[in-house]
């Protein structure tokens, strides 16, 4: 594991003169914005910590304040506990790490895709237990952002907000340079075309980019099953376009071919 930027060496002494726990109920502490431009702010929460052994990188598009929440009040622990810098930081993360119902819709498409039979593990379940080394879960925009006070999902345009865009390009890009052979899960279009930005730039292989799988959350059920092979293009709903899921989804399947003949 080794650690991103040097914010941490700011807000973790912080969280040591911090009294009390964090909450959902109550707003994040002023002493840990980073940043702010018009309706947006940018907080600082502790996910700092990079596997840099992983072969596969999945990336939300921001922690949600929940995230933050967990990651702060275990970071704060661990520094009560009297632990080193990286410890504080790797133990934080991992309390707030990608888990709940989305993991197992994201496991079967991965499968279903290969990514296991090109990563050499019977499924990609394994990502999440005895073959965590292998796995880095992250977010396109590292710290958590907030429009309004709420979460940020990905409107304004992050592309077209030079606070956001700034944070992108100087934050993940960090990531990506320590992390120069793994693959890429977006989870979401928006994601998507913030990696895409990155390849443009040069600082990721597009090849390793694995655009074309559906969001895993609940409201996406339908374009899962189709994905999935389980419900077929005449039963669909207006609201999903098979042609589209199936362009990228062919797209996909070049990509990891490739990988397969390659790791």
């Amino acid at each position: 594991m080794m650690l991103v930027g040097k914010l941490y060496e700011k807000y973790l002494d912080v969280l040591d003169h911090h009294n009390g726990n964090f909450s959902m109920k109550e707003p994040l502490p002023e002493k840990l914005k980073i940043s702010e431009s018009g309706r947006l702010s940018i907080f600082y929460a502790p996910f700092d910590s990079v596997n840099t052994k992983a072969r596969v990188v999945l990336v939300g598009i921001t922690p949600g304040l929940q995230q933050a929440v967990n990651a702060l009040n275990a970071a704060k622990q661990e520094i009560d506990r009297g632990v080193g810098t990286l410890e504080v930081v790797v133990t934080a993360k991992a309390t707030a790490s990608f888990s709940g119902t989305m993991r197992s819709p994201l496991i079967e498409m991965l499968d279903h895709v290969g990514l296991n039979t090109a990563l050499g593990i019977t499924s990609c379940a394994a990502l999440f237990s005895d073959r965590q080394d292998l796995l880095h879960s992250t977010s396109i925009l590292r710290y958590p952002v907030f429009y309004d006070g709420k979460n940020y999902s990905g409107s304004p345009n992050m592309l077209k907000t030079p606070l956001l865009r700034a944070a992108l390009e100087a934050r993940f890009s960090e990531e990506a340079l320590m992390l120069p052979d793994a693959v890429y899960v977006p989870l979401g279009p928006k994601v998507s075309e913030g990696l895409q930005h990155l390849a443009n730039k040069g600082i990721l292989n597009e090849g390793h980019i694995l655009s074309g799988i559906p969001h895993p959350s609940g409201a996406n059920a339908e374009r899962i099953k189709y994905f999935l092979g389980r419900k077929s293009a005449d039963r669909l709903s207006v609201k999903t376009n098979p042609a589209k899921i199936d362009i990228a989804k062919t797209a996909l399947l070049a990509k990891i071919h490739k990988l397969s003949l390659s790791y």
